[in-house]
């Protein structure tokens, strides 16, 4: 799509904030995204949503969803009289921003309230969408939040319309302000694709859509260019992405497409500013139309223009009968748009328009959609689809409730809803673990601490094993000791052939108290922290062990880091800096600046450092290793991109070596001034007890089971 053609124009507001410290110190290390959505902004403080939502009256809700469907509000009035086909793209888009790479975006947060999502061009007028909803969550209030309404509201128009569907999960909190740790990419204006190397499959990680503001592909080809076996590329590489096959992906599509239409019924340049640019007066609403009312037929939002299928608010197999039944030519929409129409359509075929007026339309398709025809594997799946209705509906259901579902992580997490009990490899299943008695757990600690096992080993498993866990959709952790299997155990950061000894003898403790392994993993880094600091260190069993047939090992290996500022490892030298990977990887564990610092300083303390770099304590774990890098008896020097060495003021003499994640503790003035609390001589039992709390909630991150 051209720029020119899309329907959003620049912010009409330009706020002086004068000069601030990141335009002073550009590279500094903003460590913004480690206090994001903490309770000043949230005006419900402390409630428990997940508490809260499991006394919704969710049948009420939804005969309430199906009234709204019908009632066309002449602000803004439904489409063929039903708003289901509305409220199902406006689902699709809060849930199709999830990413495999890093585990961000999706609907889990309700973020489609916010910039930059409000006002990307792909979500063009969903703010209408929102706004009809607004009584349903006026009604039922603190008991059903935004994010879980943006989805429950799809659903429920996939049911209302005849579509099978596979329920809802609720139990989604809303954030209250923009989420500042999903990077979007780099480019500086919309629809830009700055994102690519060599070839269309080479998109910049973690990145899924092609081009800045789009939630998936542009449907009008790569870039605009109407070619539908390149634009196949495309779709697979983005659903790949989105953690959808090529069976998922044209059920998907299909079954999305099989409702509504596109909207461009005329020149995008009379679209103003998009919700965040827009004036005072308009209350939130963005993209003021005044091509005809601007509304109705005469709407525009992605420049396409009309429907895919002659029944649009019903599901059938309307979207297959069309693209197959006919030749389709390329045409442009009244806003200029590349599309596709049916050569010689047949009256039967042709489609009532949105109006409900005896005026009849062309059905269109768009090259993203045409690209299902042509490539040979979207093709095989098409026929396999028209060849049995009922797997399609099925393969839809399936897809839509991944779609939906895929960044709440394993069915532990799942507070309440009206789902089916069905259970799916990207659910990450876990056998249930059985808590240990006291005896058993100290009789294992016994063992632990004879065992011979050094302090850095047994930590450094525990936490090679736990901190796969990523907040943002809830995947990895010590549950299931998938370190054990492909394919983690074979990850360079994990040192394969060590790690197979350690967990050798961990096998043989777990077999012998019948316990899981998962537990005595853990077991094993609080006895190596007890070793180290002689403080108890409270730990939480009944943690299961997975199987490597419930392991989806390409989906596992996304998890794996490339690098690992807490163990000091990185596999080779990236364009960002260790100290970001290391904020990144923060983030993704739920961290705060002083629970990141607590960490680092804790386990390098205890020897955890597969450089070797940043050891300069005796193994114990005490406040030493703040004080030794807050020393000022030594100058440090790089020796290279990630070394340093530090020589003796006095003498000239090398004493300790440093990695850019050891120093940045002393040369960030805000990650200085938590080290130094810690360094202080009355804080060393702070620290320890601080430290020993910051690792338990790695420890347990995963454990949905005990909120």
């Amino acid at each position: 799509m051209e720029n020119s053609k899309c329907p959003f124009h620049g912010s009409t507001t330009t706020p002086n904030l004068g000069t601030q410290n990141k335009d002073w110190w550009p590279n500094q290390l903003n460590l913004d995204i480690l206090r994001q959505h903490d309770t000043k902004s949230n005006p419900l403080n402390e409630f428990d949503y997940k508490e809260a939502v499991k006394e919704l009256d969710l049948a009420a809700v939804k005969e309430d969803l199906k009234a709204v469907m019908t009632d066309s509000q002449d602000w803004w009035p439904a489409d063929y009289g039903h708003y289901g086909p509305f409220f199902i793209r406006m689902t699709w888009h809060a849930a199709g921003t999830y990413r495999t790479g890093d585990g961000r975006g999706g609907a889990a947060t309700g973020a489609q309230r916010f910039a930059p999502l409000n006002s990307w061009p792909d979500n063009g007028n969903l703010d209408k969408a929102r706004r009809i909803l607004w009584p349903i969550k006026e009604k039922y209030g603190n008991k059903l939040s935004w994010a879980d309404l943006l989805v429950l509201a799809g659903n429920v128009a996939i049911e209302d319309m005849g579509g099978p569907n596979h329920g809802t999960v609720l139990g989604r909190e809303d954030i209250w302000h923009p989420e500042k740790d999903i990077y979007w990419g780099a480019e500086d204006e919309w629809l830009g694709d700055n994102r690519y190397g060599d070839t269309r499959q080479s998109l910049e990680n973690p990145l899924a859509a092609v081009q800045m503001g789009l939630i998936y592909v542009n449907p009008e080809g790569p870039n605009g260019n109407p070619d539908p076996a390149l634009s196949a590329q495309d779709v697979r590489e983005t659903f790949k992405r989105m953690a959808m096959n090529d069976e998922e992906t044209v059920a998907l599509v299909a079954g999305g497409h099989t409702f509504g239409k596109a909207h461009g019924a005329g020149d995008a340049e009379l679209v103003e500013a998009e919700p965040e640019g827009s004036p005072m007066e308009q209350m939130g609403f963005g993209w003021k139309n005044s091509h005809g009312i601007g509304k109705g037929v005469d709407t525009i939002t992605s420049g396409i223009e009309g429907p895919w299928t002659t029944n649009p608010t019903q599901w059938d197999m309307g979207y297959f009968d069309l693209l197959f039944k006919y030749e389709w030519e390329l045409k442009k929409s009244p806003a200029g748009a590349n599309q596709w129409h049916p050569i010689n359509c047949a009256e039967e075929d042709m489609v009532p328009q949105v109006d409900g007026s005896d005026q009849k339309v062309l059905p269109m398709m768009t090259t993203a959609d045409m690209s299902l025809k042509v490539d040979p594997a979207y093709r095989k799946v098409c026929e396999d689809f028209i060849s049995d209705p009922d797997a399609f509906g099925e393969a839809f259901a399936r897809a839509w409730f991944k779609l939906l579902h895929r960044d709440m992580g394993p069915k532990s997490s799942y507070i309440t809803g009206d789902y089916k009990p069905a259970e799916y490899i990207w659910q990450d299943p876990t056998p249930a673990g059985q808590q240990l008695s006291a005896a058993t757990e100290e009789a294992i600690r016994q063992d632990l601490a004879a065992a011979g096992l050094s302090v850095a080993q047994m930590v450094e498993t525990a936490w090679a094993s736990a901190s796969t866990f990523r907040s943002s959709d809830n995947r990895g952790g010590a549950n299931g000791a998938r370190i054990r299997l492909s394919p983690q155990k074979d990850w360079a950061v994990n040192q394969p052939a060590a790690l197979q000894e350690i967990l050798g003898v961990y096998d043989g403790f777990a077999k012998k108290h019948s316990a899981s392994i998962a537990d005595v993993i853990v077991l094993g880094g609080a006895v190596g922290i007890e070793m180290a600091s002689g403080v108890k260190v409270p730990t939480t069993t009944g943690r299961g062990d997975a199987s490597q047939e419930q392991t989806d090992v390409d989906s596992f290996d996304l998890l794996k880091p490339k690098a690992c500022g807490f163990r000091n490892y990185a596999e080779k030298e990236f364009a960002v800096s260790p100290e970001e990977i290391l904020l990144d990887k923060a983030q993704l564990l739920g961290l705060t600046p002083v629970e990141m610092t607590l960490l680092v300083g804790g386990m390098r303390a205890m020897g955890v450092s597969q450089s070797g770099d940043g050891v300069w304590t005796n193994g114990k774990l005490d406040n030493s290793w703040f004080k030794t890098l807050l020393s000022m008896e030594v100058s440090w020097s790089p020796t290279g991109y990630n070394s340093y060495q530090a020589k003796d003021r006095s003498t000239g003499a090398n004493v300790r070596t440093a990695s850019r994640t050891d120093l940045v503790f002393g040369s960030n003035s805000e990650l200085r001034a938590i080290a130094e609390v810690y360094a202080q001589n009355d804080n060393n039992g702070k620290f320890v007890c601080d430290f020993i709390e910051a690792w338990n909630k790695i420890m347990n991150a995963d454990r949905f089971d005990l909120l």
